[in-house]
Order: C-alpha cells, then structure tokens, then sequence
C-alpha cells in the first residue's frame, strides 16, 4: 500500500544514463518532494558521480542495494535490468515506475500516459509497478487525445522521425563520431545502427516482427490500443534520422465525426501540455532540435484538413523524447500518484 507523506525516499536506476540524469534534473527543477535520492546504476558505474541540482551524488551499485526504505523507484536501465531488479524492489513494498518494455503490455500492470490516461494509476496496487510508454507514443497520444475527445479517431497513420538519442549516449555518440568521419573523408563503420546515420535517413528502428513492422512501429499500435482505444487502427513507420534530440511526427487521422479545426485549434490552446507553433505565413511550425530539445511540452503544428474528406487531419508533433518521451512522464506518474493516494 502507497502511503501519502509529505517527502520521499526516491531511487533512480540507470542514474548515468541519458534518461536517468535527466529524471534527476527534472526531480530538482520541479521540486519533488524528496527526503532522500539514491542514484543507482551497475557496478562498474558505481562510485561515479551525478548531479542533482547543486550536489554531486555518489552512483550506488545495484547489486548492493537495499530497496527496504525507498517509496518509488524509477527504472530506465534496460528490459533485462527491470526484469531481474523490479520484483526485487516490489517486494520490499517500492512503488516502481518503469521507463523500459519489460511490463507494458501486461494486463494487470497500467500504461499511463498522465494527460491521456491518469485514471489507470489507480490500478498499480495489484503489482505496485506503473509502466512508461514508448517515448513515440506519449507525444503522438497527448496530441491525439483531444481529438479522439471530440470526433472519435477512427485510424491512425503515422511516420516518426526518431533522434539518435533513442538510442542512449551511444547513439548520440555514434551520430557524433560519424559526421566528424564523414567530413573528414574517413571510414565509417556503424556499429549501434546497422546502416550509417549520418547525413542518413533509416526506415528501421529496434528489430523486424514477422509481420514485416518494426517492433518499435508495433509499440506504437500496442500502446494506443492500451492506453486511449483499442478500436483505433493505427498503422505505423518507425525513421531513424540523424538528429540529436527530439522526436517529429508526421500524422494522419481519421475520425468518425467531421473535423473542426478550430475546434481544435481552441482544445490545443487551452491544454498546458501542449504548444501550437503554425504560421504558414511566417513559415513557422515545430521543429525537434530547436522546439522540442530540452523542453517539456509536446509541440504541434501543420494543422490542415485533408483536401478530400471532412474527417482526415494532417498533424506535425514534435517533443524531447527523452524528457517527455520518457523522464518528464515518469516524473508526472509519480505526481499524480502522489496526488491520488
């Protein structure tokens, strides 16, 4: 059983990694009540250092650690990591919040997207674990939420344009290492992507199903199903593209209902977690690297009714996948937790 107080004992698995520094930045920014943080990661990163606003904390060694007096952990250590170490945590009686694959598509275990789904909080008690979705599906999801609200989406269909930093500081590093390559007329080698992504577009993100999607294209039709309706059809291509941070969307929906743009023009202006950047005439629209990174809102622009159907929208949505896309959503589950206890 949750208990309401008023701080908290707060662990960070994967504290070295991009998420898992950005969960503690975010953490102080916001100011959440915290009586004590344990930064954790594995052995060869323990005793290394993070940051949590003006202090430098000692990494702790997973294997080592006593979760017996920690209120809520946050995991974004890798499936197999949350796997091995979640029911340990659990069972001392953590509430867990987990950032990877390794529970979403559970039953009994809720996917929550807080502007989309917060009800299904509630329903952590069974397992006391709250997954994160996938960073593409939180911005696509809290873009399509009104809509769906007002005109029933009907189908999805959806092009993402995914930052390296999905893939972690290796990702980055490797867009990084290549571009100097590449303008320096030297080899490249890829190493974490199977084709160079610098100065490069690749139409692959995780690994082929059998159906000839990518898992991560599936993600995206698993957890809309989970999360907003499971009646919605949602047909999506997952893109690699050689930016640092932050993820573009490209999306057409249908409704049930015909669409009023100004209907959701208005929606839009009035939610806090969204921004509307579209000025066609000042040719202005979202952009990942100069809007999303380092923000926390989810940005839409290139609002426009389909030329040939009142019930098809074309959207553009960009956000930090890794703020949004991932620490910032956790760090909100854990509000509204709070908020609900």
């Amino acid at each position: 059983m949750f208990e309401k107080k008023e701080s908290y004992n707060i662990a960070i698995i994967g504290a070295t990694g991009i998420v898992g520094e950005s969960l503690l930045d975010i953490l102080y920014t916001r100011k959440f009540p915290i009586k004590k943080i344990d930064p954790i990661a594995s052995n060869k990163s323990a005793g290394n250092k993070v940051r949590f606003g003006d202090e430098l904390l000692e990494v702790l060694d997973i294997e080592k650690y006593d979760f017996s007096q920690t209120d809520i952990a946050f995991f974004s250590a890798g499936s197999d990591v949350s796997k091995k170490y979640v029911p340990i945590a659990t069972q001392s009686g953590v509430v867990v919040i987990d950032n990877t694959s390794a529970f979403r598509y559970e039953d009994n275990i809720p996917l929550v997207v807080p502007e989309v789904n917060p009800s299904d909080i509630e329903k952590f008690s069974e397992t006391n674990i709250i997954a994160n979705p996938n960073c593409s599906t939180i911005q696509m999801l809290v873009a399509l939420k009104p809509i769906h609200d007002r005109f029933n989406i009907k189908k999805i269909n959806v092009s993402t344009y995914q930052a390296v930093s999905g893939s972690g500081k290796k990702g980055i590093n490797e867009l990084l290492e290549q571009s100097h390559s590449y303008l320096n007329q030297q080899k490249i080698t890829p190493s974490i992507y199977p084709k160079q992504i610098a100065f490069n577009v690749l139409p692959f993100v995780d690994s082929f199903c059998d159906n000839g999607y990518t898992k991560e294209e599936m993600k995206m039709v698993w957890e809309t199903h989970k999360i907003l309706d499971k009646n919605i059809s949602v047909d999506a291509t997952a893109v690699r593209v050689p930016v640092l941070v932050g993820h573009s969307e490209s999306i057409t929906i249908e409704t049930l209902k015909p669409i009023n743009v100004d209907t959701i023009i208005d929606d839009y202006t009035n939610d806090n977690g969204i921004e509307i950047i579209d000025n066609p005439d000042s040719n202005d629209y979202p952009t990942a690297f100069m809007d999303g990174h380092g923000t926390d809102k989810v940005f839409v622009g290139r609002i426009r009714k389909s030329i040939s159907s009142d019930n098809i929208l074309n959207i553009w949505v960009v956000a930090d996948n890794v703020r949004k896309g991932a620490a910032l959503n956790s760090i909100q589950i854990a509000e509204k937790l709070i908020e609900v206890s």
